[in-house]
């Protein structure tokens, strides 16, 4: 009796071997080495480092991203240490909730997207920025998300403002939730004579409305001097396919908080304007840097008017 071979003991027939690949499909394989090919070419043409370590062919690699994201995972009420947003009572004037703590990773990504022009890390910072929008807004609908505006010599050295790029980024990804973005806020012109706030104020009243706003930027200012710069320097109002904010409820968003100046004075013209501020939102607070301010220094005198 001829006794057949096991056929479950035969050996496999040879077959060729497949492409290992997450897509069943050639043409988004083909895409994704469309583009792996174009960000090597991209690598050799403009040489990158990740802005954090120095990491080669990463604006921002895995590991730094992966601690700028474990750095804002809990946002946090960051008004405490703004002197601006507080009243003498202890009180809080603003609400305001941050991402993060402005150090390490998240200070050198950010440091870098504003000032150094890598706007590719705008995917990561606006994530982190929308997860303290949602922990602001909470369960409201139909609130209004105002950026603070930059600078025009700002705007003209870095080509784009920072927080509006961001708050763009989220609206495109749907990441505002029931909110709008509505750009209502511009910096108002000095003149000569101050601030065009000062018009319409009573005498005894428009001395405490600074005078023109100092060139430079606001690093390295104190409390009070921060205060001078930026009160009377913007205004709220409608502007052209932007929805109208009077009535509405509204977030200030902002990049960075230090006194809460700028975050006070945005809130003083959106009120003006007719919108009903419910609080702010910044992807980094940073302690105020009160040792910076002549009039807190010992033996400091403040002026008396008539």
């Amino acid at each position: 009796m001829i006794r057949l071979p096991d056929p479950d003991l035969a050996p496999p027939a040879a077959t060729p071997a497949k492409h290992r690949s997450d897509y069943s499909q050639w043409f988004p394989r083909a895409a994704d080495r469309a583009a792996s090919a174009g960000r090597e070419l991209l690598a050799l043409a403009a040489p990158v480092e990740c802005v954090c370590c120095g990491t080669e062919d990463f604006s921002l690699c895995g590991p730094c991203e992966r601690a700028v994201r474990t750095l804002t995972k809990a946002p946090f009420r960051a008004e405490g240490q703004a002197p601006a947003l507080m009243d003498v009572n202890g009180s809080v004037i603003l609400p305001v909730v941050a991402a993060g703590v402005y150090r390490e990773e998240l200070a050198q990504a950010l440091l870098s997207f504003k000032k150094h022009g890598q706007g590719q890390l705008a995917s990561v910072l606006s994530k982190a920025l929308g997860r303290a929008i949602q922990r602001a807004a909470g369960t409201m609908r139909g609130f209004c998300l105002i950026p603070v505006p930059t600078t025009n010599s700002a705007f003209r050295k870095r080509g784009f403002s920072p927080v509006h790029l961001m708050l763009r980024n989220l609206a495109r990804s749907g990441g505002l939730g029931a909110g709008s973005l509505a750009c209502a806020l511009r910096k108002r012109r000095a003149t000569a004579q101050g601030p065009r706030a000062a018009v319409d104020l009573p005498e005894r009243i428009r001395a405490l409305v600074s005078s023109p706003a100092m060139a430079g930027g606001q690093k390295g200012l104190g409390r009070g001097a921060r205060v001078k710069r930026v009160r009377g320097s913007m205004r709220a109002g409608p502007a052209l396919f932007e929805p109208d904010i009077r009535g509405r409820p509204c977030i200030i968003v902002d990049d960075v908080l230090t006194t809460g100046a700028t975050l006070a004075e945005a809130a003083r013209a959106v009120h003006q304007a007719g919108g009903i501020v419910v609080g702010a939102v910044v992807l980094a607070a940073t302690r105020p840097p009160d040792s910076a301010d002549p009039a807190a220094a010992p033996g400091a005198t403040a002026r008396k008017d008539a």
